[in-house]
């Protein structure tokens, strides 16, 4: 049973990897982890997955500086 959405990224050499970061709409989560894609570097790529954790984050337009 899906509770939560979960940033996902990408790395070279295939590792995918999640924070602790838990949404309540794939939409959030997907905003996440774009506004992080972009001013990471070492990522090259990300994804959301589902997952049963409960929500612990709320994504606002206040986090496009993270």
């Amino acid at each position: 049973m899906t509770l939560s959405y979960r940033p996902m990224f990408e790395f070279t050499g295939g590792e995918i990897a999640g924070n602790a970061q838990r949404f309540a709409t794939e939409a959030e989560a997907l905003s996440s982890a774009m506004a992080r894609f972009q001013v990471w570097t070492m990522p090259v790529g990300y994804s959301v997955e589902p997952s049963a954790d409960p929500v612990n984050y709320k994504f606002t337009d206040q986090d496009v500086s993270i």
